[in-house]
């Protein structure tokens, strides 16, 4: 018996799977950590608060195994976060995460001024303010001792990599979102690096997702109870891992993920630009290509709807009285923009609104409304993919949300797309678990793990009138910011 462990570095959560060569999972674990907010909009956390989760987390998640049967580690995780390693590793300043807002004098430089067309023609991309170049930029500016400081540039999974191999290392999924990796060449770009003040050397060796960094260090082996022979993976940004893990990795499969984010993931063989500020176009786990729209709050907005306004954590009752008739008729709307928005507005003053409320909106109509904001702003994704000739029929649904079967029929319903529901929950944990088998050598590519390890256990096709119903409500909901982006801005200036 081989076991594979496969970890997902969330935004508010480690998650571990224990993994067989056959595919089962045997154990899972999580492990929470804090996001501190010092500011509006700025979004931080501790890289050694992922260590202690990881340490303490694999000691549970192997309680009851032989650990001498442990082969191989991969993570997936949180993409874009800034960690900086001063010459003797130490950690420089808490991470600046994916979500972190506050870099938009820095992304209106790098989009406006550098311009756009220089930057797709060095990294396929535009900046977004999530990304890890302006933020680089904002260190340079506003934390120079610190900028001076940095040795090494990582990605928070490959801070946890470095800590399990001793070796700086990155794969190309997660690299193509620091706005610092000509994807197209799968290589570091120069031009971009210079722009943001810093070397070559002090970006991490690139390898691919399935590829071994190495082997785990004597003193983290031996406090695991583990070999130190145990392969560790380069593994894969979260949304890449998530398609691993629900099978997204043949041309023309596409993959939703329902977290704290939403994100859809579009799979190519062949590199194709995302079309400026809609889609982003990075690299593949797999050791190919995808076009990916991402909004900052998906299930996340649920949760604080939930959880922060109505002091509840039973979210099924709150979907209760959403009755069927209710699906496409709610005269309440939400812009889902919690933490302002990247895909496709690209806007860090957007913010959270309802829309339509009357002496007789109900809790059941703003928690509906949430749950449809949510799907209408990944359609807006949908709808730019679509505008450059992809056609999406199907989908695999992965993510805390993707557990709502309301939310299923709504998703499957604004978007006209039928949703399989992977039997394997934990996407990102799980195709990091995979990875880790490819490069222990159990499958010889990604493609062949996939098809032989990945299930499904449901399917919601669209039904005709809802979703006619649905095109309806999404049309109005399409103008909406468009009518409001001004408000924003006077917002901010308050």
């Amino acid at each position: 018996m081989a076991y594979y462990i496969g970890a997902d570095l969330g935004t508010s959560a480690l998650k571990l799977l224990l993994v067989d060569a056959s595919g089962v999972v045997v154990n899972s674990v999580s492990r929470s950590y804090p996001v501190q907010y010092p500011r509006p909009a700025w979004s931080e956390q501790h890289p050694a608060d992922w260590w202690a989760a990881f340490m303490d987390g694999v000691q549970a998640l192997l309680s009851e195994v032989d650990r001498t049967a442990v082969r191989a580690i991969g993570f997936g995780g949180q993409m874009h976060g800034l960690v900086v390693l001063d010459e003797s590793d130490a950690v420089i300043r808490p991470a600046i995460l994916w979500n972190d807002g506050r870099t938009a004098e820095e992304t209106a430089y790098l989009n406006d001024t550098v311009g756009r067309e220089v930057l797709v023609s060095h990294t396929a991309n535009v900046a977004f303010a999530g990304f890890t170049a302006p933020k680089l930029l904002w260190m340079q500016k506003h934390e120079p001792e610190n900028f001076k400081a940095i040795r090494k540039i990582m990605l928070p999974k490959d801070y946890m990599t470095y800590r399990l191999t001793g070796v700086h290392a990155t794969e190309y999924s997660d690299a193509a979102g620091m706005l610092l990796l000509d994807v197209e060449h799968r290589r570091w770009s120069e031009e971009m690096a210079a722009l943001c003040g810093i070397t070559a050397a002090q970006l991490p060796r690139l390898f691919e997702s399935y590829e071994a960094v190495g082997t785990l260090l004597p003193a983290v082996a031996a406090e695991l109870g583990l070999s130190p022979e145990v392969t560790v993976v380069a593994g894969a940004g979260d949304n890449a891992a998530a398609a691993v893990g629900t099978g997204a990795v043949n041309a023309g499969d596409c993959n939703l993920s329902l977290g704290t984010s939403g994100t859809l993931f579009i799979v190519s063989d062949t590199f194709a630009a995302g079309g400026g500020d809609a889609l982003h176009a990075f690299c593949h786990a797999n050791g190919a290509y995808h076009l990916m729209g991402c909004m900052l709050s998906a299930a996340s907005c649920n949760k604080w709807l939930c959880e922060d306004i109505l002091h509840t954590t039973d979210y099924a009752a709150e979907q209760a009285d959403i009755s069927p008739e209710k699906l496409g008729n709610n005269h309440v709307f939400f812009l889902p923009y919690l933490m302002g928005e990247r895909s496709p507005i690209n806007d860090t003053d957007a913010r959270g609104m309802f829309i339509g409320m009357r002496a007789d909106t109900t809790r059941a109509d703003m928690v509906q409304a949430v749950l449809e904001g949510v799907a209408f702003a990944l359609r807006d994704s949908l709808e730019r993919a679509r505008a450059v000739g992809i056609a999406v029929q199907e989908s695999t649904l992965c993510g805390g949300g993707a557990r709502s079967p309301l939310w299923q029929t709504i998703l499957a319903n604004v978007l006209g797309v039928t949703l399989r529901m992977p039997t394997v929950e934990e996407g990102p944990a799980y195709g990091a678990s995979m990875l880790a088998m490819v490069g222990d050598g159990v499958y010889p590519t990604v493609q062949d793990c996939a098809a032989k390890l990945v299930t499904f256990r449901t399917c919601v096709k669209p039904d005709a009138a809802l979703t006619a119903r649905y095109e309806r409500a999404y049309q109005k909901f399409r103008h909406l910011y468009p009518a409001i982006k001004q408000v924003f801005t006077v917002l901010k200036e308050d």
